[in-house]
């Protein structure tokens, strides 16, 4: 009996046994699924561990830190927190701490770097990121890309990336930013300010207005903003006029000088309104006489257009024989041999667009330079010769643009170069003369009417030329130049006075270039041109004087003893006695600084340079010098935001908003600091070069190398 009581006794304690081990190992399996429900960022810093007391804690990997971390009571709070600030974390920063960092030079040669301090900052970081957004014209969406992701981690795992959001919304207030510091500046020089404005059509189909602001500062320095990129309801003057006016309210720009725009007709009837709305602010100089400038630029495309189509011909069987030979691959292998054979550079052939006179010139000017290929690859294809024997061109009339007949386009002869290279050598005048004057970064109005005069006198050279292709050119361009150029009565007086305030050129040159383009009647066109500067010049003078007077007499009445006379009044009513038009005999700046020798012209003279120098002996002269040489005599700089514009509103963004368009474009042109435009065809010149000598090396080419 007894016996069995301990083998009953055994048995139960073997059970007991077997029970404690599945109890302890459900523990175990319980704990590890507990430490794999883990999921703070935390754990990747800290290890759990228990004291002798049983109590749950976190032990920092780098100082041995505890914390508190019982999942049900504490969480992980703290231990973020300490991460933040461990001065043993690997990947952490003292924000508090600057650190040497080099940065390359900007404008230096490459390798070029200088030591700057530097310590992290978040709010930092998230503006450079918006600024990078607006200066690449990336999508908002970019921040969530994965890449995006995973190099900020490596580059800085603690700056925290915002959302698309969140970067929209600094967008706003960056503009907003930017915005009133350029406001406050307008309103606290109170200067004259020169616009130009264009329109264009989205993919979205709506109609926006472009205004860019150009100035020159106290310290003489040229600025071109854009102020404006908004809908407007249509291309009607009036409708244009009211955009314009809203735009310069709401910029507090009142004090308008000049309006560059093209030559479409709603333009004229815009800024006819836009004179009305500054006369009644009480800031139209002289009734707005000067106030609508013509695009300079507009008007060679007119005149190369009604020249180009003299020999429309000879472009079109060049332009025939790049797009048969672009068309196909096989074709564009066969021409690198007729390159490789001739020992040319591997480029593209350019293909021009019709309606764009400079790209034919680019396209006339590549198929000379591979003249050889060309004709070497028209002795290999006998498929050219009947693509372009068969191929016909609709020939215009010769006063209108109603197509006239079909023509054969015909062969691409031999003798057919030489007229070419002659067309070519003819454009590239005017070539460069666009380039010329649509600079935004540089002044271009003293030398507006000087290029008039060179291209009149090209054509009117021409016209007598041997060369009949090149005479019925100049014949047919020098037309279209009259009808802009040819009249001097209906020509605005800023074309020729901003010439004479360039001290190389004064009325010495002006006589000379106003007798050479219109014969007798130049000496009265120069006699009218002195008048209205003369004119001008006592406008700036007496305004000058009354802001004086206002402002001396407003400082007395805030005297308390207005009463008592200073005895600085007497020296001030001398001055102003003995200065400008208060003495009879005396003589005017205007009248000195025309009288004065010219400077000698030299490659590197700068004319702004000049006037900040002598801005102190000509007072009243050099605030009008200021907002003469800051009209803009081309509206590209407005036009050239409608190419942001378009990338910014592309198909896969066309649901933008039109205020955040305007932020978009407006921001960059303020942000960026490029001062040449992005050239995609030289881009890619480049790199087929690059990849031509990496084809020697027998390597492939990568994004490094780019």
């Amino acid at each position: 009996m007894s016996q069995d009581t301990r083998v009953d006794k055994v048995i139960a304690e073997s059970v007991a046994s077997d029970s404690n081990v599945v109890n302890q190992n459900s523990i175990v399996e319980s704990k590890a699924k507990k430490e794999r429900r883990k999921r703070s960022v935390a754990w990747d810093h800290f290890t759990s561990a228990v004291d002798s007391e049983g109590i749950k804690k976190g032990v920092c990997n780098y100082c041995k830190k505890e914390y508190l971390a019982d999942t049900k009571e504490h969480g992980t709070t703290a231990m973020l927190g300490h991460i933040r600030k461990c001065k043993k974390t690997p990947c952490n920063v003292d924000t508090r701490q600057s650190k040497i960092a080099f940065q390359s030079v900007t404008g230096g040669n490459k390798g070029d770097v200088s030591i700057v301090s530097w310590k992290f900052d978040q709010e930092e970081c998230r503006k450079a990121l918006c600024r990078m957004i607006i200066l690449d014209e990336l999508p908002f969406r970019f921040v969530e890309k994965e890449g995006f992701k995973q190099f900020m981690k490596v580059v800085q795992p603690l700056f925290r990336i915002p959302s698309r959001t969140t970067i929209t919304r600094d967008c706003f207030d960056l503009f907003d930013e930017e915005k009133n510091k350029m406001r406050s500046i307008f309103k606290k020089t109170q200067q004259r300010v020169c616009i130009t404005t264009d329109t264009w059509t989205s993919v979205q189909r709506i109609n926006y207005m472009c205004i860019t602001a150009h100035w020159i500062d106290k310290n003489w320095t040229l600025h071109k903003r854009v102020i404006n990129f908004c809908p407007i309801s249509s291309h009607r003057g009036e409708d244009l006029a009211k955009g314009i006016v809203k735009c310069l309210h709401e910029w507090g720009l009142h004090r308008i000088f000049t309006v560059t725009v093209d030559n479409a007709s709603s333009n004229s009837v815009c800024v006819a309104e836009l004179s009305k709305q500054l006369t009644k602010w009480g800031t139209n100089l002289l009734g707005g006489k000067h106030l609508h400038v013509r695009c300079m630029a507009h008007i060679i495309n007119l005149v190369v257009q009604d020249g180009i189509k003299e020999a429309n011909i000879l472009i079109e069987r060049i332009r025939q024989a790049v797009r048969y030979i672009r068309q196909s691959p096989a074709r564009w292998k066969n021409f690198q041999e007729c390159c490789v054979d001739e020992n040319l550079a591997k480029k593209s052939l350019r293909l021009d667009v019709p309606t764009r006179w400079n790209s034919t010139y680019l396209m006339l000017n590549r198929a000379i330079e591979y003249e050889g290929a060309i004709l070497t690859y028209a002795d290999r294809d006998i498929g050219l010769a009947h693509h372009l024997e068969f191929g016909h061109i609709c020939v215009c009339d010769s006063d209108s643009d109603i197509v006239d007949e079909e023509q054969p386009v015909g062969s691409l002869l031999c003798s057919d170069w030489d007229s070419i290279k002659r067309i070519a050598k003819f454009l590239e005048l005017f070539f460069k003369l666009t380039l010329k004057v649509s600079g935004s970064l540089y002044i271009t109005s003293n030398i507006h009417f000087l290029e008039i005069c060179q291209v009149g006198f090209c054509l009117s050279k021409l016209i007598s030329s041997d060369d009949i292709v090149l005479a019925q050119m100049a014949t047919k361009m020098k037309k279209k130049f009259e009808k802009y150029w040819g009249d001097p009565t209906k020509m605005n007086k800023m074309l020729f006075i901003p010439c004479v305030l360039d001290p190389r050129h004064k009325f010495t040159t002006l006589s000379f270039a106003l007798k050479k383009m219109f014969g007798d009647n130049g000496a009265t066109i120069e006699k009218d041109v002195r008048e209205y500067m003369k004119s001008l010049f006592n406008e700036y003078s007496s305004s000058a004087s009354k802001d004086k007077c206002g402002k001396l007499s407003s400082e007395v009445e805030a005297s308390s003893l207005s009463y008592i006379v200073d005895i600085g009044d007497f020296y001030e009513e001398l001055s102003r006695h003995t200065s400008g038009s208060g003495a009879g005999n005396s003589k005017s700046e205007l009248d000195k600084y025309l009288a004065e020798d010219t400077e000698v012209g030299t490659s590197d003279f700068n004319v702004l340079l000049w006037w900040k120098y002598n801005s102190a002996r000509f007072p009243f002269l050099s605030e009008m010098a200021r907002d003469i040489l800051a009209i803009p005599i081309s509206s590209v700089a407005s036009e050239c935001a409608f190419s942001t514009g378009g990338r910014v509103l592309d198909s896969f963004r066309s649901s933008l908003t039109s205020k955040l368009v305007e932020a978009l474009v407006c921001l960059q042109d303020w942000l960026r600091s490029e001062s040449q435009p992005i050239s995609i065809e030289e881009d890619l010149d480049s790199l087929e070069q690059l990849e031509e000598d990496l084809a020697k090396v027998g390597k492939e080419p990568s994004i490094d190398d780019i």
